[in-house]
């Protein structure tokens, strides 16, 4: 059991370490104090600009009784930010901290009651920093009541990080899902019709996003929430970072010539299902290469061999959970590809830890298939059977973990 145990240790530290190719990733970002600050905007609201020496996952949210902004981050050391930071008039006070779960915290005290109209980070490709940008301006104490209600559950406290099966280790219970909008930045993805794959993913996301915080069951984070280039590596970094019980990566691919349309979900195996699937697999690398990551790091014999182990757990549970999410499709009548489970070598499903899947939601070369993606309803319809499949499968998930330890 001690050899197992060390042999999945050196397993994902093989992987952290391939994770981390593209940008040098500490184990903490840093605050860049001399270009973060807190002030007045000309509508009576605060901006805050807060400048990071890496990306991590992060989210934001209002709280009431007192009026708060909140910021959690995933992970952030607050040392050197300095005194004058706060230069806002309507923010009486700024708090920091860690907590014991590997989130840090900062909240912003108001005068007044203020809505978030803007957050948002954007990342520099060539050395990994970036930049927190948050407007806030004024709204009635009703409409600030009702954002605070909307907060995520399980903020009021410092979410615990997972471990084990899903839900398990956790405090709050939630079930913490990282979504990955595919492409992004200089890498847009198929494009048809002045529509690129990169931003319909990503409207996507987001919405699927409300869609599971709102059942009060999941914990989300975005590997991007904004049109930047995110590497591939760096999608599985952040999702480890945040603890994510699951990896789902969207995308709505176009092909040449032919026909093809319909959901599919993929698995990551070394074969591919078909000549089809493996093109796709290859065409979803490209963007990294043109970019200058090398994804050649993962070829070490060594290392293969022990992902590939740590994958024994993993790889039957990415299963069961793409077998659910077909069958949930199914019972919403949402339009499947012919062969609608498929296998392929994506990179991005490559984490030996996380169940991970990757979801084609349609080929946007296929009129239908855009017309679907560009429909709120029908978005909406898809989404809420991907949260009910994932609830599925996690109570399945749970009950074989318990199994295993019995």
């Amino acid at each position: 059991m001690q050899a197992l145990l060390f042999i999945f240790s050196c397993a994902l530290a093989l992987l952290t370490s391939f994770g981390a190719q593209a940008q040098e990733f500490r184990a903490l970002a840093r605050i860049l104090p001399e270009a973060s600050m807190l002030e007045d905007s000309g509508r009576g609201g605060a901006e805050l600009t807060l400048a990071l020496s890496q990306a991590v996952p992060y989210r934001v949210y209002l709280l009431d009784d007192p009026a708060r902004v909140v910021l959690d981050f995933r992970e952030v050391t607050w040392s050197g930010l300095a005194e004058g930071f706060d230069r806002s008039a309507h923010v009486t006070s700024v708090q920091t901290g860690r907590g014991d779960a590997g989130w840090s915290r900062m909240v912003l005290l108001l005068d007044t009651p203020m809505g978030i109209d803007r957050a948002a980070m954007q990342t520099d490709d060539t050395d990994g920093s970036a930049v927190v940008h948050l407007s806030l301006s004024r709204i009635s104490d009703a409409a600030f009541a009702d954002r605070a209600a909307e907060a995520p559950p399980g903020t009021r406290l410092p979410p615990i990080a997972l471990s084990g099966s899903v839900a398990s280790g956790r405090n709050d219970g939630l079930i913490m899902v990282a979504l990955d909008p595919g492409h992004g930045g200089v890498d847009p993805g198929a494009e048809r019709r002045g529509e690129n794959e990169a931003d319909l993913m990503l409207v996507f996301a987001l919405e699927l996003r409300e869609v599971l915080l709102r059942s009060g069951l999941f914990d989300v984070m975005l590997t991007r929430e904004g049109d930047w280039f995110v590497s591939l590596p760096e999608r599985l970094t952040l999702a480890r970072g945040a603890g994510a019980d699951v990896f789902l990566s969207l995308h709505a691919d176009a092909i040449a010539s032919g026909i093809a349309q319909g959901a599919t979900v993929y698995t990551l195996s070394d074969t591919a299902s078909d000549a089809a699937s493996q093109a796709l697999a290859e065409a979803h690398d490209r963007a990294d290469l043109l970019a200058g990551v090398d994804l050649a790091g993962n070829d070490d014999e060594v290392a293969g061999v022990l992902m590939d182990l740590a994958r024994r757990d993993t790889a039957p549970r990415a299963h069961a959970m793409a077998d659910r999410i077909v069958e949930s499709f199914l019972a919403a009548n949402i339009a499947l590809h012919p062969h609608p489970r498929m296998e392929a070598g994506f990179s991005v499903l490559k984490a030996p830890d996380i169940p991970s899947a990757l979801i084609e939601l349609g080929f946007i070369s296929d009129a239908g298939d855009l017309a679907n993606l560009l429909d709120p309803a029908w978005r909406e319809r898809v989404q809420i059977a991907i949260r009910d499949a994932l609830l599925a499968w996690a109570a399945e998930d749970e009950a074989r973990a318990g199994l295993l330890r019995q």
